[in-house]
């Protein structure tokens, strides 16, 4: 009897396990009864009938690999797929490692409309990238990583829209091109490097060149300009002193006619003063010079004589 009783508990136990399923935070589960769809859990306690009711499982990703699960998995989930070799369009085979950002929006889509959802996405992903990559070349697929993330991206998300998934990014991990191209974007770096030098050291020198030509030219102006000046103040300078010189001399003339009167031509006054200037010099020179005098000095003394004559009657 006891026997009975503990086999009756047993049962009763089981039946309560079966009738009782606790569902965590962010996952759900598919029931079927007697095989066709019933309802999708909500996360907390929830009822079934036992035997009748069974939950459905799925194929997901666990630590790369594929299992099968009952629980579905509501959080994003990310997808690491291993590299892949692509062929660019300038026909370059690389390899591109891909991370996939995904999220399961419809439990009942993700169960139902596809066998293999890991798997599925897998593959979508890998043809997609192949499209992508081989539309354009090995140049714009190292320096365009955003833009094939983009379009992978909506690709993706549209064709995984009846499969319950909602794609929100994706990105390109690695891209990693054969080894001779690498030496070969390597040299042609190196080159470019090179070049950019030597235009700038040619564009330094040529800038060099030019601000001393203009330089040269400027001091050659300005010394041009300061001779300008000079001059102009140099014969400004005697012509100022010839008019003074003029003036002072006219002056002179006009005391020598104010001292001489009507007597006397100033004028012969001046240039007898000349000749007796001169013939001092004479003397006071070389005395083996010989010296010629014209003939008109002969009425020069006499006028010398007639002012000699002037001076002592005054």
């Amino acid at each position: 009897m006891i026997y009975v009783l503990v086999v009756l508990l047993l049962l009763a136990l089981l039946v309560i396990k079966k009738t009782l399923v606790i569902i965590p935070q962010s996952e759900t589960r598919i029931i079927e009864r007697l095989g066709k769809y019933h309802a999708t859990l909500s996360p907390g306690i929830n009822f079934i009938i036992p035997f009748i009711d069974q939950p459905k499982s799925m194929i997901a990703m666990a630590r790369g690999r594929y299992v099968a699960t009952t629980n579905i998995d509501l959080r994003e989930q990310v997808y690491d797929f291993d590299k892949q070799n692509v062929i660019t369009k300038d026909n370059v085979q690389t390899q591109i490692n891909a991370l996939l950002y995904f999220q399961i929006v419809d439990p009942f889509k993700a169960v139902y409309e596809i066998n293999n959802l890991p798997n599925a996405i897998e593959k979508l992903t890998q043809t997609t990238l192949r499209n992508i990559i081989g539309e354009l070349e090995l140049d714009q697929t190292l320096t365009s990583r955003d833009t094939i993330n983009t379009k992978l991206r909506a690709v993706l998300d549209d064709a995984t829209n009846k499969w319950g998934i909602k794609v929100n990014r994706v990105e390109l991990q690695d891209i990693t091109p054969p080894e001779s191209v690498l030496q070969a974007m390597e040299k042609q770096m190196q080159a470019e490097r090179n070049k950019r030098a030597t235009i700038l050291t040619s564009e330094g020198e040529k800038q060099a060149v030019i601000l001393k030509s203009e330089a040269d030219k400027t001091a050659v102006i300005n010394r041009a300009e300061a001779n300008k000046q000079q001059k102009i103040l140099q014969a400004e300078g005697e012509a100022q002193a010839r008019i003074r010189k003029a003036e002072a001399e006219a002056v002179a003339i006009q005391k020598i006619a104010e001292a001489l009167g009507d007597k006397t031509n100033p004028a012969n006054y001046l240039l007898a003063q000349k000749y007796i200037q001169m013939m001092q010099e004479l003397a006071e020179g070389d005395k083996t010079k010989t010296v010629y005098l014209p003939y008109e000095a002969t009425n020069l003394m006499g006028s010398i004589g007639g002012i000699k004559e002037m001076f002592k009657e005054v």
